[in-house]
């Protein structure tokens, strides 16, 4: 999986000076565009088109630099129509604009060319199994939070603190399928998975499709599979290191890719440090090894 998608990468860089073509990238690495953009995000720890622009305005500035070229040739090169709209993606990476620059000599920000390797740091067993669920309803209470890699994420904890007893109470009565209790679910709202992206974040419970959510949010979840995770381990880092390994170590080595919907977790929030039973939800579909569904 890794090698194909070096393979993609390396398509993706000759096309820097041209139209870039992502379901094309995607056919290289064999893999659906939606799971190409989250699996690179996942590695990458930025989205694919951050990364590509910043590759281009890599190159873009050495030329900026070198003066042979006209700014406008340049612009248009990589992919610009406008002068305008070159020197907004050109600023918004090196932090000056491209005529600048050129006058002053300017230091300018690489991103340097990427490619994944697997490194081995240690043995690491990942419990799961796979469920088929009919469709189902959270209902809860959501709020949009940044996404938090490492530590306590303090916008998702007040949105737990904020909840009012008698949301709790409903909540509880309303559980009545796997998984059980009070959970977490997180919505993507792009294919960013980068350290401070946008997620809605639902505190709630899983009930069926026709449950009444009266006056809690609700979220209709269609039928679909499902890689369950069960972790162990102290609260929260051993969730995001399983969040991880699930999307850099599970997925290239397993049979499937991620499809959308929201990611559920139930665990019981303890002190920062303290030991934890958590259970983690991943919407998947069937594929094959290095070859997850097109």
């Amino acid at each position: 999986m890794l090698e194909r998608l070096n393979q993609a990468l390396d398509h993706l860089e000759g096309c820097l000076d041209g139209e870039i073509d992502m379901a094309e990238a995607a056919r290289i690495a064999t893999v659906s565009e939606y799971h190409f953009r989250r699996l690179f995000s996942a590695l990458a720890g930025m989205p694919l088109p951050v990364y590509v622009r910043r590759r281009r305005m890599t190159l873009a500035g050495a030329e900026v630099l070198a003066g042979e070229l006209t700014l406008l040739d340049v612009a248009v090169r990589y992919g610009y129509g406008s002068g305008e709209a070159f020197a907004r993606a050109f600023r918004s990476v090196h932090g000056i604009g491209p005529g600048e620059a050129r006058r002053t000599g300017a230091v300018l920000t690489a991103q340097p060319r990427m490619s994944f390797r697997v490194v081995v740091e240690g043995a690491t067993t990942m419990r799961y199994r796979i469920v088929e669920k009919e469709r189902f309803r959270v209902v809860g209470r959501k709020a949009r939070v940044p996404l938090v890699h490492e530590g306590l994420n303090a916008a998702a904890a007040a949105h737990l603190e904020s909840l009012d007893e008698q949301a709790i109470v409903r909540m509880k009565e309303l559980a009545d399928r796997e998984p059980e209790g009070i959970l977490s679910a997180v919505v993507h709202l792009t294919d960013s998975r980068e350290e401070g992206a946008e997620v809605d974040y639902w505190i709630g419970a899983v009930t069926g499709p026709e449950a009444a959510a009266e006056e809690l949010d609700a979220l209709d979840v269609p039928a679909g599979t499902w890689a369950v995770f069960d972790n162990h381990g102290p609260y929260p880092s051993a969730l995001q290191d399983l969040w991880r390994d699930v999307f850099t170590q599970w997925f290239p080595s397993n049979p499937y890719t991620t499809r959308p919907g929201p990611e559920l977790l139930r665990t019981q929030p303890v002190e920062i440090g303290a030991e934890t039973d958590s259970q983690l939800w991943i919407p998947v579909e069937r594929g094959s090894i290095g070859r997850a569904g097109a």
